[in-house]
């Protein structure tokens, strides 16, 4: 069941000819979601492969860089004849302008588009398996970020006690696995404490958006398998970071610290260090242990559960 996540846009407000602007696309066992939508977002879902089957559109906020890629996503999804429903997910008090943008051509799409607005703390979007919660972000306008987070599954299940016990292989196996006590053919009842473990944990990726560092980040996901933070600026710049909302690479590093992640992505890379991120990347390792890197538009992390060799 892989959880991979595409970087189409890992630009800052200025595209460079590496580097798009923002958006990030997300498919889990058959669904896809995508998370903001800069200009040409529609044309990196091209040329990575990654196809409009989107389900759920996320946005963080909305400045050009992180939007402008809407309208045109829609209208290809209008021309290949889309007719599945599209969710698109704003802040608070966006939805006038969002719905501005849906319709900026002038048509409505074929196809319905429902426009939700969520704050910190809301679960944006709930499916049979995980949640995608939106949480509070500090940056200059309306903003959040969101937090994908699977749910706990089931411990694993211990078959050679349980034959030891005397349960018979076959469907008791399945019974005591989802909870359920069983009795065996002497009247002895064997509980699912005593053949399942403890539940294990599910994987879990946050995406900040633009943002000055917060400790809703930190809060948003119980030690997250990846931290997608801003990083704008290297510590060069860090009173231009704290006057235009965003954040340095070291301080996305004590962030990611504190959150508990391994594995910390620096997005939303400034024009200015266009073909140089050794710094961003050096000021970061200096303060994070995990694994820290500055993706290229395209890239693709796949993110395995913890106990993957276990499975």
């Amino acid at each position: 069941m892989p959880l991979r996540v595409t970087f189409l846009g890992t630009a800052g407000a200025v595209p460079t000819t590496n580097r798009n602007p923002s958006g990030i696309h997300v498919a889990r066992e058959g669904e896809e979601l995508l998370f903001d939508a800069g200009e040409g977002t529609q044309r990196q879902m091209m040329r990575f492969g990654t196809g409009f089957s989107i389900s759920h559109l996320f946005v963080t906020h909305l400045h050009g860089d992180h939007v402008l890629g809407i309208p045109g996503l829609l209208q290809t999804m209008d021309f290949n004849d889309r007719e599945e429903s599209l969710a698109v997910h704003t802040p608070h008090g966006t939805r006038r302008q969002l719905k501005g943008l849906v319709n900026a051509l002038g048509n409505r799409p074929s196809f319905p588009v429902r426009i939700n607005e969520v704050g910190d703390g809301d679960v944006a979007y709930r499916a049979d398996e995980f949640e995608v919660r939106a949480f509070g972000t500090d940056h200059d306008t309306q903003s959040v970020g969101y937090a994908l987070v699977e749910d706990d599954r089931k411990g694993r299940f211990d078959r050679e006690h349980a034959e030891e016990l005397g349960v018979p292989v076959g469907p008791k196996f399945s019974k005591l696995h989802n909870g359920e006590p069983v009795e065996l053919e002497d009247g002895t009842v064997v509980d699912p404490e005593q053949v399942v473990g403890e539940p294990r944990p599910g994987r879990s990726l946050v995406y900040t958006g633009d943002t000055r560092p917060t400790v809703a980040t930190i809060e948003a996901a119980d030690e997250p398998d990846l931290l997608i933070h801003d990083a704008t600026f290297a510590e060069d710049r860090a009173d231009r970071a704290a006057k235009t909302a965003h954040s340095t690479a070291q301080q996305a590093a004590e962030i990611a610290n504190r959150a508990g992640t391994d594995r910390l992505a620096l997005m939303h890379i400034s024009s200015r260090y266009a073909g140089h991120t050794g710094d961003h990347l050096a000021e970061a390792r200096d303060v994070f242990d995990g694994e820290v890197f500055v993706p290229e538009d395209g890239d693709v992390i796949e993110l395995e559960y913890m106990d993957a060799d276990e499975t």
